[in-house]
């Protein structure tokens, strides 16, 4: 619709994470500076927190899209309230092992065996739990015990635990003190600053080919800002609706004004209903 209108060549704030539009934000550099460093590390885990829409999953994705996918096998998993054998399930299908009517021990039998036999050929392996958050203790438990897996005096897999930033305090429970023994590198990524989310919002349009057009004044960047607390999900809602309504109106300058109406539409179709 609008991105016709406009002359994108695709879509600039689509709400699901792409690497392609990955914005290296002073904490998401952070953050990344963090991730690489433990990925360097080969073993233990890696634990990334922030608000919902931060940009946790990008950010993973991202590194990874750079990695050599012939060296690298990953894994991703999103946690649900499971059990600790049902997490354990889960993450050896997420790695192509068959575990209907395996009993426990045949499963991790198999699974060591295929991280083993990944690591004889000098692949790696990862696993990417997303909202950690979710996890009971024992399942948490139960991923640190796969972190035993070796070859030799090489750890067979490495783990990125991703979360909201609750998941922080659910690492501190007393029976999670091994696990935290086990993180060789922690971040949390904070929303973006008001100059960080100018220049999000104009790099996720030029990647579309924005020329200019339409003009967005700078006191509509600062409502953006004062809107979504620069938080990305947030911004790019926003942000899409604003060009839906810049479209419908023919507008080709985005004013403050017109911000802060698409922002008031957005809160109110989100509020409970008046009885």
């Amino acid at each position: 619709m609008y991105e016709a209108f406009y002359g994108f060549t695709g879509k600039p704030f689509q709400l699901n994470p792409d690497p392609q539009f990955y914005f290296d934000s002073r904490q998401h550099r952070r953050a990344m500076s963090f991730v690489e460093y433990g990925l360097h590390q080969g073993e233990g885990f890696i634990v990334i927190t922030g608000e919902v829409g931060a940009g946790k999953t990008t950010l993973v994705r991202n590194l990874l899209a750079n990695l050599d996918s012939r060296q690298v096998i990953a894994a991703n998993l999103v946690s649900t309230q499971l059990d600790a054998e049902d997490t354990l399930r889960m993450v050896a299908a997420a790695f192509g092992i068959r575990t209907k009517e395996l009993a426990k021990s045949e499963l991790l039998l198999s699974l060591e065996a295929l991280l083993a036999s990944h690591a004889s050929q000098a692949r790696r392996c990862l696993l990417i739990v997303d909202e950690a958050q979710n996890l009971a203790a024992q399942a948490v438990e139960e991923l640190r015990m796969l972190s035993n897996f070796q070859l030799g005096t090489r750890a067979l897999l490495q783990s990125f635990l991703v979360g909201q930033p609750e998941f922080r305090a659910i690492l501190q429970a007393p029976e999670l003190h091994a696990l935290r023994q086990r993180v060789i590198a922690a971040c949390h990524i904070g929303p973006l600053d008001a100059d960080d989310t100018q220049s999000y919002i104009e790099h996720r349009l030029k990647r579309v080919s924005w020329d200019g057009v339409p003009l967005i004044m700078p006191d509509a960047f600062e409502a953006i800002f004062a809107a979504s607390a620069g938080i990305p999900r947030r911004i790019n809602l926003l942000c899409d609706r604003v060009l839906l309504s810049g479209f419908l109106a023919g507008k080709w300058v985005i004013s403050a004004d017109t911000v802060k109406e698409i922002a008031e539409e957005i809160d109110g179709e989100l509020s409970c209903p008046r009885q």
